[in-house]
């Protein structure tokens, strides 16, 4: 669990990693319309990189509740100059779509890593990431769709519904003949869930690392944060980088946030305070 094979990085993670978020979009819940232009986005990926990004994340569609769904078209002619600009930062580049012509054309144009919030579930989504040799992808778990998740979401059993969820599309993957080493997973903070969901996950967090691969964890600016704050999503900066550091002590290997410069600097304390001696 110390590597995570992409297309053109071997991410060491015997140490946690930070993936920097960059949404070329004009409705996301937190920074939507601020990087709508290519120009801006790029301007964004090399600032996250200069604050210590490890990796960075781009998307072109939301995934906020109620967030309207774009043809694959529209999504790519968000993503097509900045992904292209992107890959030549010198660090990995995850593209976050779930639409299976998106993924074909990211790969195609140089990116390392298929992040997808729904675990390749669409059809020929797993034929592409399987057809690739090295592509790292994330299996992310939802309850429902971004229209519908926050409907009442409900479980018998928050963490074995998403471990058994987890552990099902793993199987699928490598199935398809995808080396584990190329797989990361994560609980989904946030989609299909309540905050007692959510902090339930948190809390026993532990239990997913027996699937055996490596967590990714997403609590940035998300609204449970503002449920256990009362902060606007403007203000939920401590929050964040506070729940960032209680993920990777539970376990988390990548950790993906919009406040990069903060997370690294609490990361490289953590890490010092953590160092065996």
């Amino acid at each position: 669990m110390t590597i995570w094979q992409t297309t053109r990085f071997d991410i060491d993670l015997s140490r946690p990693r930070i993936m920097g978020i960059v949404n070329v979009t004009p409705d996301s819940f937190s920074d939507g319309g601020q990087y709508l232009s290519a120009k801006d986005a790029l301007r964004q990926c090399e600032r996250l990189v200069r604050e210590g990004a490890d990796i960075l994340d781009i998307g072109g569609e939301s995934s906020r509740p109620g967030a309207p769904t774009l043809s694959p078209e529209e999504e790519w002619a968000r993503l097509e100059a900045v992904l292209k600009a992107a890959v030549t930062l010198g660090v990995p580049v995850s593209v976050d779509t779930c639409k299976t012509e998106v993924m074909r054309r990211a790969l195609d144009a140089g990116v390392d890593i298929i992040n997808d919030i729904r675990a390749l579930e669409a059809p020929g989504a797993e034929a592409v990431v399987a057809s690739h040799a090295r592509c790292g992808v994330c299996l992310m778990h939802m309850q429902g769709d971004p229209a519908t998740m926050q409907n009442r979401p409900s479980y018998p059993d928050v963490v074995s519904e998403v471990k058994a969820y987890l552990a099902q599309r793993l199987d699928a993957l490598l199935a398809q003949g995808v080396h584990s080493a190329r797989i990361t997973l994560d609980p989904g903070i946030g989609f299909g869930k309540t905050p007692a969901h959510n902090i339930e996950l948190l809390q026993r967090q532990e239990a997913l690392l027996d699937l055996g691969r490596p967590l990714l964890l997403g609590w940035s600016r998300k609204s449970t944060l503002g449920h256990i704050t009362g902060r606007p999503v403007e203000e939920r900066l401590v929050a964040s980088v506070a729940a960032a550091l209680a993920s990777i002590s539970r376990g988390a290997r990548i950790v993906r946030v919009h406040d990069v410069a903060a997370t690294s600097d609490a990361l490289k304390v953590w890490v010092a305070a953590n160092l065996s001696n």
